[in-house]
């Protein structure tokens, strides 16, 4: 085989291994580093309680799709869950908005320090953890249906004639189109509309805001609806493309944090970028290179060893470490922030 062969079998296995995932990855943790940015940027308070809100709206989107799936409703290829999702989103608001009401906004009227709202934050993870585990309980979850891939890895060597075949999924796919979609809606939102405009004034300076006739409680009340729909969506997407544990979506609040501050703290688009910075530093820190490294080496050389920097176990240690040299190097993220 030669040279030629061996670095298309080396793109092939970093794409399928690495890229894809990367990209799928980060997309779900962009939507929810989204959802936290809002939250911090608007009600100035890091919201521990949003992995449970990503939680919460899988777990109605699953119960959704159930209820469709015992009538016969399915939306052939496309997962059931898409046709759930919209529901599931209103259900996740309302509660949001629910907890606001009764939690939040008590000490928003005492105007609180932002550490008595971090710690209300924590309480409400605790509360929504457990009603999450009580109503659907602790096993794994697969509620994905349709069609599962759109490249096989089989018919991808057929057709190539390479030795590494690529895999495609569906739930892939859309996982990165339905995220993009999403940020753009967000984006025209924020820039365009009257409401956005008055979410970013209110960012900006909250007392100018105020003195211009901009409405806190309605500010408060869409922050909440779009941050339980980002939520919502990233939960979802991720549980279509890999499973639901509830546990799973309290880990998944370290790299979805990372992100937004890696990114800069208050600033979507930052948010974004750190989404995939953090996806791309842990799916890269834990490949093992060995069979990468095999097909561009000369000759018959061989590494030993899996040429990888941390097991699987220590992925969420990669998010640990970029939010430690962040905070250490540049406290204000990529992009600077706090500003909508």
């Amino acid at each position: 085989m030669d040279y030629s062969t061996d670095l298309l079998n080396a793109l092939v296995l970093i794409t399928n291994y690495v890229l894809i995932p990367s990209i799928s990855y980060g997309s779900q943790l962009a939507l929810g580093a989204v959802g936290v940015t809002l939250v911090f940027g608007i009600l100035r308070f890091a919201n521990f309680a949003h992995g449970e809100m990503m939680a919460f709206g899988t777990m109605a989107t699953i119960f959704i799709t159930w209820w469709f799936q015992s009538m016969g409703i399915s939306m052939g290829p496309l997962p059931t869950a898409l046709l759930a999702l919209p529901f599931a989103i209103l259900l996740t608001a309302l509660l949001a908005v629910a907890i606001d009401k009764s939690i939040f906004s008590f000490y928003r009227i005492r105007k609180s320090a932002p550490v008595t709202f971090v710690v209300a934050s924590v309480g409400v993870m605790f509360m929504m953890n457990g009603l999450v585990r009580i109503l659907i309980g602790t096993d794994e979850i697969i509620f994905r249906d349709g069609q599962k891939f759109l490249i096989k890895a089989g018919a991808f060597k057929k057709m190539t004639g390479l030795s590494e075949g690529l895999a495609l999924k569906q739930t892939q796919v859309l996982t990165f189109f339905l995220a993009v979609i999403a940020v753009l809606a967000l984006l025209w939102f924020l820039q365009r509309t009257r409401t956005g405009k008055a979410m970013r004034a209110f960012s900006d300076n909250e007392d100018l805001a105020l003195l211009s006739g901009i409405n806190p409680e309605r500010v408060v009340l869409v922050t909440w609806i779009i941050a339980a729909s980002l939520a919502t969506l990233a939960g979802v997407l991720y549980g279509l493309d890999k499973s639901f544990k509830p546990l799973v979506y309290f880990h998944l609040l370290l790299p979805i944090f990372a992100a937004a501050i890696v990114g800069g703290i208050g600033q979507p688009l930052g948010a974004i970028l750190g989404g995939y910075v953090v996806a791309f530093s842990e799916i890269t820190a834990t490949y093992a290179f060995k069979k990468f490294i095999k097909y561009l080496a000369p000759g018959d050389f061989a590494p030993e060893g899996m040429i990888q920097f941390l097991t699987t176990e220590y992925k969420f240690a990669v998010s640990f470490l970029i939010l430690v040299l962040v905070l250490l190097l540049r406290p204000t993220g990529i992009l600077r922030g706090k500003v909508l």
